[in-house]
């Protein structure tokens, strides 16, 4: 037997990680900003981050990237939000009660097999141009995501702890309460990073809709007067929101199940 296949896994782990992770995450954005100079000073039609950069700031100081940055983030944390709130509920009575997952399932898969950017022409004769329709498609796409991923959690608790709570004499609410919320909730937040995703993927088209303001309408605007550089300041600034959002229901994945056990 080796020296490495003896070490313990955390000091096998250690050594494969020498360089650290946030300067592995450095590396990458350096790369990857050495790629996109290289590709626009070879001919394709794409700014250069420096010039990215020079239209970036001409937004913020005349107010008009922090106005769109303001009117997109509470469009997608209102549709986000509505969207989990609606998903977890209906998620678990699917998972938990087999006669409400067979009422509720079909229509489920239903409507995931239509995109919800083909409802936006529903959503403006229902709803007219305001800011609702906007929320519901993104509320749409949230929710889909949401609702299967808490199905699945349901499902997937683990039969054993329920029978084991069962013998102790606990109660369907203990039990559900203790055991099977606890145990699903790794698949509703991975279901809510899912969603987050799906909101952030459904602004831009979401705010097709009579919109005035936000990231999305600005791209739609800019490309009107084929302004490439307004348009990658509205693509980083989404891309960068839903990182930072994404990274902070990591956190919270991580707090709240930090009882799981992690290869």
């Amino acid at each position: 037997m080796t020296l490495v296949e003896a070490a313990p896994a955390p000091a096998r782990e250690r050594r494969r990680m020498a360089v650290p992770k946030w300067a592995l995450n450095v590396i990458s954005v350096v790369i990857g900003l050495g790629v996109w100079w290289g590709l626009s000073l070879s001919g394709l039609d794409i700014p250069a981050p420096p010039v990215v950069l020079s239209r970036a700031i001409d937004l913020i100081e005349d107010g008009t990237l922090g106005g769109d940055v303001l009117a997109s983030l509470r469009r997608v944390l209102a549709g986000f939000l509505l969207g989990v709130v609606a998903a977890v509920p209906i998620g678990f009575l699917m998972g938990w009660y087999p006669p409400v997952r067979a009422l509720i399932e079909p229509w489920i898969q239903f409507f995931r097999t239509i995109p919800p950017l083909a409802l936006i022409p529903l959503a403006i004769v229902l709803m007219g141009i305001e800011e609702t329709p906007k929320i519901f498609v993104i509320f749409l796409a949230s929710f889909l995501s949401c609702v299967i991923a808490t199905l699945q959690g349901v499902v997937n608790v683990d039969r054993t702890l329920i029978n084991a709570a069962r013998v102790l004499s606990a109660r369907d609410h203990t039990i559900f309460a203790r055991v099977v919320i606890p145990a699903s909730s790794p698949f509703i937040l991975v279901g809510m990073r899912i969603g987050l995703g799906s909101s952030w993927a459904t602004l831009v088209a979401a705010e097709l809709i009579a919109a005035q303001q936000g990231l999305g309408y600005r791209m739609q605007a800019a490309q009107l007067y084929y302004d490439l550089p307004t348009i990658f300041v509205g693509l980083i600034s989404i891309g960068v929101l839903g990182l930072i959002m994404d990274r902070l229901l990591l956190l919270a994945e991580r707090r709240l199940t930090s009882w799981q056990e992690t290869r």
